[in-house]
């Protein structure tokens, strides 16, 4: 097969996907029915513009490293608007998910787990950012969630003279040990169940499987480090409740 037949081959498969996705949330009734579908839209573009990018740069320090930073960006920001939007939320979800990753990096790079070359550095970096964002967005919710379902716990606490984080302390470690589950299972299931991209990846770029599974279980590692700083962090910022927050509908 040319090129051209896999690239139809697969965009074929992906309208599929997308169409058995909407469909059954669809019959199941499910609100914002054609979110799944609009993502892998724009996963597929975004990936497309990517691909073209990183051809260019890879080699370059200097893109990379704005490459990193516009994805931290666009990454808080999603972040935030999964919560609400202003500019205390976004500098929550900024500073948190910064403080994550470069813990993580920093320890990566440092110890020599691995080599610091621009094509590392991308690599590991866009990984933990993404995985960061996804770790702070569900410790926003599920904390927001659990103080409005125990607003009268809470209430009868400050009633009682409690400061704010004291009496949502309980609610905010379980946010945490919410936020961190996928990433949890999806490390101790790697290999029994789960081929993580980036090995798999690093096994089709012609690395021998077990310099992908060294690069893996890294991978890994940084991300459980980074998660737990980033949902912590958010958990401490926003344990600061004087007020019922709004429900969470985005």
């Amino acid at each position: 097969m040319t090129l051209s037949d896999d690239l139809a081959a697969s965009l074929l498969g992906v309208v599929v996907l997308a169409v058995v996705a909407t469909l059954v949330l669809a019959l199941f009734r499910v609100p914002r029915l054609w979110e799944p579908a609009v993502a892998i839209v724009r996963g597929a573009a975004q990936l497309a513009v990517i691909s073209v990018i990183l051809t260019g740069i890879v080699s370059s320090p200097e893109w990379i490293a704005v490459a990193l930073v516009v994805m931290f960006t666009i990454a808080s920001i999603v972040a935030t608007g999964r919560i609400g939007w202003s500019l205390r939320d976004f500098g929550m979800m900024s500073s948190s998910i910064a403080a994550g990753v470069v813990v993580a990096l920093s320890i990566v790079f440092s110890t020599g787990a691995l080599e610091f070359t621009p094509r590392y550095a991308l690599a590991i970096g866009a990984i933990i950012i993404g995985n960061s964002m996804s770790i702070a967005t569900l410790t926003g919710r599920s904390f927001t969630r659990s103080v409005n379902d125990h607003w009268d716990e809470v209430e009868g606490w400050l009633a009682l003279g409690a400061k704010p984080r004291q009496s949502t302390i309980t609610l905010a470690r379980g946010a945490v040990r919410d936020a961190l589950i996928p990433s949890i299972d999806q490390t101790k299931t790697t290999g029994l169940v789960v081929l993580p991209g980036a090995f798999v990846g690093a096994i089709f770029g012609g690395i021998s499987p077990l310099e992908a599974g060294r690069f893996q279980i890294v991978v890994l590692a940084a991300i459980m480090a980074a998660g737990s700083v980033t949902a912590v962090l958010i958990a401490l910022w926003m344990g600061d409740v004087r007020t019922r927050p709004k429900a969470v509908l985005a």
